[in-house]
């Protein structure tokens, strides 16, 4: 008779050997990146760029179901320490962002706070919490350049939360861990970017600048959003498409769907509008 137990993975059997798989992890990706020929941003200028590509601003305390408030107000202090560290950030022409060359290490001995993580599908809090809404700042602003996305990580497969102010589709998101999965973009236009990125009280504000303006638009939509109920599971469905268009002549360049959702839902679903799927 054959086993059906699914044989647990080495970082699964314990604290330890999570901890132990983490740092090997860690180091293999700065091994890596020491002979790696990509050539890494590092220079920062603390005077803005002249162009406006994009700008965004996103709530940094917000509603997340029953998770524990105390994170979101460690997230707000996490995320203060680390936008200095991007904020100001050129991204000249071959030049390849990486988020966590950027900022390192979040340590509670450089102030770091315990915050909201997310560990095999369910919330949990771990020191630096709160990485996730940067890098979702920055890849949303991203989309809307021609720079090159060359790593992302998303919470594939999971809808986590219920939308609480949302201001971007939904599976625009992305998901770092220091520093294996990483969020990095390439240039490979002939004029340098920026990375503007601060903290207010209420907002991590973010503005991707440049040197003269861009010849096309990018703009990005959700199509075909629906809930449906699949067995005893709800899944949560869309489709992330993005326009291109010639600014000069008013022109279509493109329209792609660069990403489809299908998400099992993890929440209380009695107050969404759920379609059944019937399978044939």
């Amino acid at each position: 008779m054959e086993n059906s137990v699914k044989r647990r993975l080495f970082c699964e059997i314990s604290p330890l050997t999570y901890k132990i798989s983490k740092r090997k992890n860690i180091l293999l990706r700065k091994l890596k990146d020491l002979f790696s020929k990509e050539k890494f941003a590092k220079k920062k200028v603390q005077e803005p760029l002249s162009v406006v590509v994009y700008k965004h601003t996103s709530l940094i305390r917000r509603k997340l179901g029953n998770v524990d408030l105390q994170l979101q107000e460690n997230k707000a202090v996490n995320l203060s320490i680390a936008a200095p560290k991007v904020n100001g950030i050129i991204i000249g022409p071959n030049e390849t962002f990486s988020f966590w060359q950027l900022v390192g290490e979040a340590t509670e001995r450089k102030g770091y706070k315990p915050g909201l993580t997310i560990k095999q599908g369910n919330t949990s809090s771990g020191i630096g919490g709160g990485m996730c809404q940067f890098t979702n700042l920055i890849h949303w602003m991203v989309l809307h350049t021609p720079l090159e996305i060359v790593e992302h990580h998303h919470h594939d497969g999971m809808d986590l939360f219920p939308d609480f102010g949302r201001k971007v589709p939904f599976g625009t998101g992305t998901s770092v861990a220091y520093n294996y999965l990483d969020y990095r973009f390439k240039n490979n236009t002939n004029q340098p970017f920026q990375i503007i990125v601060y903290t207010t009280e209420e907002y991590l504000c973010g503005e991707l600048r440049t040197t003269k303006p861009l010849n096309y638009s990018y703009h990005i939509s959700c199509e075909d959003e629906y809930f449906s109920r699949e067995g005893e599971n709800v899944y949560r469905n869309n489709k992330i498409l993005r326009l291109i268009i010639d600014k000069r002549t008013g022109n279509e360049i493109s329209k792609d769907v660069i990403k489809t959702n299908h998400a099992k839902v993890m929440y209380d679903t009695s107050n969404l509008d759920i379609r059944v799927e019937v399978k044939n």
